[in-house]
């Protein structure tokens, strides 16, 4: 069973950037597609971005497109979001999630098995 934990959450300024790693211990990482989610108070768990185990695409929420990107390396087992023109819009709790051995994107919440512990993103405007 892959263990996930994001980090490099925190407060930044509207128009700045952050980039949040997901480090995957204790399982086959590079079998697993990949997702970013996110929650804000009072708001359901919405699906920010994903990348599919093998590498050869990724999927962004509308808001995200321009935005964000992200990005895996499966030696390392790790699994990044690159924030940037971040907007007060964006502060939330930012989850790491991982789908089951070769599923392909998913962007429900219910289609990932897998969840860290979050970190809180907080954009002040």
């Amino acid at each position: 069973q892959v263990q996930l934990v994001e980090s490099g959450g925190g407060l930044v300024q509207a128009g700045g950037s952050l980039r949040l790693s997901c480090t995957a211990s204790g399982g086959t990482f590079s079998t697993n597609t990949m997702g970013w989610f996110r929650q804000a108070p009072g708001k359901e768990r919405e699906f920010v971005a994903a990348m599919r185990w093998s590498l050869d695409s990724s999927y962004y929420a509308d808001f995200a497109k321009t935005r964000f990107t992200v990005d895996r390396d499966n030696v390392r087992n790790m699994f990044w979001l690159q924030m940037n023109s971040l907007k007060p819009e964006d502060t939330a709790v930012y989850y790491c999630a991982g789908r089951e051995k070769y599923a392909g994107i998913g962007y429900r919440a219910d289609e990932y098995s897998t969840w860290g512990q979050g970190t809180q993103v907080t954009v002040s405007s």
